[in-house]
């Protein structure tokens, strides 16, 4: 049994698609497989701590960490589609701009520690540290909306992808304050270091999916052009650029 786990920040319009994706994914690898889809990423943690997860579809932090820490093998990475972030405020709040933001002000934020990281990198230019924050966790993205638009907090983190598939009725509820422009960082799909055998066959899977009706129709359902291998030099470099966030 191969088990796949996919991280829990995707829009709630494409779990279809990943449901999808793994049914294509059974018939090609003629092998079962058990698709993993956390509720939050608390619960992503302690499924990666307890089992074995042979395919993991996770945000840059969490690949970085896997990466570095457990040897898992970067396969692929959705084309053409980098994980930008908005910071967001309520349609009728008094700031304009991220710089405004001051020392004291609630932010609503899942625990995507990267996504957290470019938001800090962000603020910078508002003189803000994490510590000058009062943050306000949330489950899902979906929850942070809401509760912004209930002027629960000053501001929010977003995925780009996740913000923009919300309905046009939320995002008129909010206004962007600013918006990451690195290009760099990205969702990758990857593969648990004891199947390391199986490397290429995966990649390519991944690469070739978008080569049959079925596939295509697949990757319409999760809003994505297709899949890019991810050499292990391109995972260095993003491993290094999550440092550089860090410092």
């Amino acid at each position: 049994m191969i088990h796949f786990l996919i991280a829990p920040d995707f829009p709630p319009e494409n779990f279809a698609g990943w449901h999808l994706l793994n049914t294509l994914l059974q018939k090609i690898t003629d092998n079962p497989i058990r698709l993993i889809t956390p509720a939050g990423h608390r619960e992503q943690m302690d499924v990666l701590r307890n089992q074995k997860v042979n395919l993991v579809y996770a945000n840059p932090f969490d690949a970085a960490q896997l990466v570095h820490e457990q040897g898992y093998l970067p396969l692929v990475k959705p084309r053409a589609c980098s994980d930008e972030m908005l910071i967001t405020s309520y349609a009728d709040s008094p700031y304009q701009h991220s710089d405004e933001l001051k020392a004291g002000c609630k932010i609503l934020a899942t625990e995507n520690q990267d996504l957290r990281l470019l938001g800090l990198r962000l603020l910078e230019s508002a003189n803000l540290t994490e510590q000058d924050i009062e943050w306000i966790a949330v489950d899902t993205f979906q929850e942070a909306a809401r509760r912004l638009i209930n002027q629960e907090a000053d501001a929010a983190f977003f995925l780009v992808s996740t913000y923009l598939h919300f309905m046009p009725n939320t995002r008129k509820q909010m206004k962007t304050l600013m918006q990451s422009r690195i290009g760099d960082l990205y969702h990758i799909i990857l593969l648990h270091p004891d199947d390391a055998e199986l490397h290429d066959f995966f990649r390519d899977t991944f690469i070739q999916i978008g080569n049959t009706d079925d596939g295509e129709k697949v990757l319409q359902d999760l809003d994505m052009r297709g899949f890019d291998a991810v050499s292990q030099e391109d995972m260095e470099f993003m491993i290094d650029l999550m440092e550089t966030l860090k410092d």
